[in-house]
């Protein structure tokens, strides 16, 4: 939900042709990784998806691909989605039009990716309509607050199973401080135990 006003308003009546479930039949999740790479978070991250085969897709800040593109190759190598997280990891709705859109299509060009969401999930209606033209904007359906750490991670991953349904696409965070990496791996194997099976993004989407 968006405020104007003090009025809320559902995201997709901002942003109708953004991206918030998957699509499909069956109990189908897809894992997406907001802020990476990181040097201490995203090898103990792609470490769990591969011990339980499950690909995600990592929305990646261009200036740590810059400092880490190793990291950066070995998401790609191994399978997983790439998105554009922007270059600065910029608040829309405190920076001007020009420079949003200037930092957002400098991420794309690092990222070599046409998925983009935007940091802190913010962006002016302006921004939106101008960067759609080219990205297919993703925004989330279940978000567990992993980046907030006056939440307890039990607090956290209760939040994720309780509220996660068929057709989920889910927000964790590639950073050292998440506190998802705290229970990451457990939530996969209850997930899959539960019959959900996990998919990245461009095998929901397309590419296009």
């Amino acid at each position: 939900m968006i405020r104007y006003s003090g009025r809320p308003i559902p995201a997709a009546l901002i942003y109708p042709d953004a991206i918030y479930r998957i699509r499909g039949t069956g109990k189908r999740l897809c894992l997406t990784f907001d802020d990476g790479p990181d040097p201490v978070s995203t090898p103990r991250i792609l470490d769990i998806l591969s011990s339980h085969n499950v690909k995600a897709t990592f929305f990646c800040t261009g200036s740590k691909v810059l400092a880490s593109p190793g990291l950066f190759a070995s998401i790609a190598t191994e399978g997983h989605d790439v998105g554009n997280h922007g270059f600065s990891h910029l608040n829309g709705l405190k920076t001007p039009v020009r420079k949003y859109c200037q930092d957002i299509l400098r991420g794309r060009d690092i990222t070599c990716s046409n998925l983009f969401r935007p940091p802190y999930g913010r962006l002016r209606v302006r921004q939106y309509k101008i960067l759609e033209r080219s990205m297919q904007i993703v925004f989330w359906d279940l978000m567990p607050y992993d980046f907030d750490l006056s939440l307890p991670p039990e607090a956290s991953y209760r939040i994720l199973t309780q509220r996660m349904r068929a057709g989920s696409l889910i927000v964790l965070h590639d950073k050292a401080t998440a506190t998802s990496l705290q229970y990451l791996d457990r939530f996969i194997r209850r997930a899959l135990d539960e019959g959900y099976h996990f998919a990245p993004v461009h095998d929901n989407f397309g590419q296009g």
